[in-house]
């Protein structure tokens, strides 16, 4: 690769727009300052260029006799296919930065994103020699998947991935609104909603054949009231008692009417008993479970699913699927590549435009993009009159409005229909200033985080708040950085984040009590335990009314004093091949590709 660079390097220098093989009048001291290194390395550099074939040197004999290069290999094609060359490796974060480093002037990139877009979408290859024939999905994603353990699951895609992978003991069909077998094919409670019983079905089988059973379940269930970020799926569970391969019943310390629900979560997907007999580091490179599709290998660039045959609901009709991980810092250089399976935002993915006979998906995300005070750190904003004043600032109809995009609506809590019948209220400056009076605010620095997905909201809302005097520090996240991906609490006052509820009110309460949540890191001890209490009367509640309406109080609650500052509702887009059917958008805003199944065209 050094070797290909340094060709690429002097031909930018001193190619220019000669045609290829012709020579060019090139001192030694010229290529070696253009190689930055001294000119007895430059020979060797040159030297080893002409093995390779890329050059002809021809060095200068005799006074007044200038030496001449020719390069042999167009700029372009040999750019285009190295760039290649490094996709087909999963490097694609150097063929990027070979593109952008190299290509202008050239036709490379726009080429190399043609070529690319055709490696991905739907491949279906005819049987031949024996091999049968083939259903492959291939799409990349933007972001590195943090965990396969659902003991510790955060963030959508991989809870999407999560799904795929592993069973639960029941799930939760959103189109009709209710809970449904899966691996119990029956369950039963008592009245005080403290015991639960659960009937697993037979023949429910392990990627690995091994079939399951209730020691598989009082495993994972064991396992995850440890120190998981997802223990508090089973706060209260008392006991776990196995009353057969096929029975299970699970005791509380007190009500939990939704503990049913509970277990539809995939933070509650069932591992092997002792993990197969493996070591955790072992297990979680090539994870087992009894989901529709398997791990067939995973690396930092891409992750292969092959097709579970003995999947207890229907083998699936892909055969396999093809989860390429590209680097996040490659986005705004990806420019002109679409997304063929999943196209979450439009800030996201810069392209808006398909063939006409695509399909395109629209669904309303089912959560919002909101602001979280850090009120377990000193400064301006532990005073709730200044952060009621930066929520009024931050008017959400001029966000939405001016930023536009998938932005489709100012958001009032967490669930866009409740913000539907909402309007903003006019802006009114003596409030805004009556406000920061109160707060004693002495022009002290709010430091202000932001992942890269939310950038253009930030940017709006440091240049709103310098408007009336409020300093901003802003720093911009990778995903490894980010709160929710096992880093430590930052040193930031402000973060913007987005929530989604894709288990509706589980989700809700897993935000709260999530080990690894941003309101968990954020919010302090005395308000977290005043929550708790508010979810412990949610979980005893005998009616889903009583229930939402003491999950709501949390909301206003947190609303109401500006500990959050809830900023839009946002709209998924999928864009897809036509061949490509058995599609809509799950709760977490991606297709669940055991429905996926693909028309040969004529």
């Amino acid at each position: 690769m050094i070797t290909a660079e340094r060709y690429l390097t002097l031909y930018g220098r001193f190619g220019g727009d000669r045609s290829r093989g012709l020579p060019v009048e090139a001192t030694l001291e010229e290529l070696s300052e253009a190689l930055f290194c001294t000119t007895r390395n430059a020979k060797l550099i040159l030297r080893r260029l002409e093995e390779e074939g890329l050059i002809d040197w021809l060095p200068g004999r005799g006074r007044g006799n200038r030496s001449r290069i020719a390069f042999k290999t167009d700029k372009e094609t040999f750019l285009l296919e190295l760039s290649q060359n490094r996709a087909e490796k999963g490097d694609y974060k150097q063929a990027f930065e070979l593109l952008q480093s190299f290509g202008e002037g050239t036709l490379a990139k726009p080429k190399f994103l043609e070529w690319l877009n055709g490696q991905f979408g739907y491949r279906k290859e005819e049987a031949r020699d024996g091999i049968s024939a083939s259903d492959t999905l291939r799409f990349p994603v933007y972001r590195p998947v943090t965990t396969f353990d659902p003991a510790h699951v955060n963030y959508a895609f991989d809870a999407h991935l999560v799904r795929q992978i592993y069973g639960r003991l029941l799930q939760f069909d959103d189109a009709a609104g209710k809970i449904a077998p899966s691996i119990a094919h029956y369950w039963t409670s008592n009245p005080e909603a403290t015991e639960w019983t659960f009937y697993l079905r037979k023949g429910v089988r392990f990627h690995d054949g091994q079939e399951l059973t209730t020691e598989d379940v009082a495993f994972t269930l064991e396992r995850l009231r440890g120190e998981m970020h997802n223990r508090w799926l089973l706060r209260g569970v008392q006991q776990i008692e196995v009353l057969g391969p096929r029975v299970l019943r699970i005791h509380l310390n007190r009500p939990n009417r939704i503990f049913d629900r509970y277990m539809c979560s995939c933070a509650a997907s069932i591992l092997p008993a002792n993990l197969g007999g493996m070591e955790e580091t072992e297990f979680w490179r090539l994870p087992i479970g009894t989901g529709p599709f398997r791990i067939v290998s995973q690396s930092p660039h891409c992750i292969e699913l092959a097709a579970h045959a003995t999947y207890h609901e229907g083998r699936p009709y892909l055969d396999g699927v093809d989860v390429i991980i590209m680097p996040e810092d490659c986005l705004q250089t990806a420019v002109g590549m679409p997304e063929v399976l999943h196209h979450e935002f439009a800030e996201n993915h810069p392209l808006e435009k398909h063939k006409e006979n695509w399909q395109t998906i629209k669904q309303l995300c089912r959560g919002c993009t909101l602001l979280t005070w850090n009120l377990r750190r000193p400064g301006a904003h532990q005073s709730e009159a200044f952060r009621r004043a930066v929520r009024m600032i931050l008017n959400t109809r001029d966000l939405v409005s001016e930023l536009g995009g998938d932005r489709v609506m100012p958001a009032f809590g967490f669930r866009p229909e409740a913000s539907q019948s909402r309007s903003v209220e006019p802006f009114r400056p003596e409030r805004v200033k009556t406000a920061l009076r109160e707060s004693h605010y002495d022009g002290s620095v709010i430091r202000f985080t932001a992942h890269e997905k939310f950038r253009e909201d930030a940017h709006w809302i440091v240049e709103r708040l310098g408007q009336w005097g409020i300093h901003i520090e802003m720093k911009i996240l990778t995903w490894a950085e980010a709160p929710g991906c096992g880093s430590p609490v930052h040193d930031e006052d402000l973060l913007i984040h987005g929530f989604v509820l894709a288990e509706d009110e589980v989700c809700e309460i897993e935000a709260y009590e999530h080990g690894d949540s941003v309101f968990k890191e954020y919010l302090d001890d005395e308000l977290l335990d005043w929550i708790n209490g508010r979810i412990d009367d949610a979980l005893s509640a005998d009616t889903v009314v009583c229930r939402r309406q003491h999950l709501k109080v949390i909301e206003e609650h947190l609303r109401d004093e500006a500990s959050v500052i809830f900023l839009h509702h946002k709209e998924l887009r999928t864009s897809l091949h036509p061949s490509i059917r058995g599609v809509s958008l799950n709760t977490l805003g991606w297709i669940d590709f055991k429905d996926i199944w693909l028309e040969k065209l004529v």
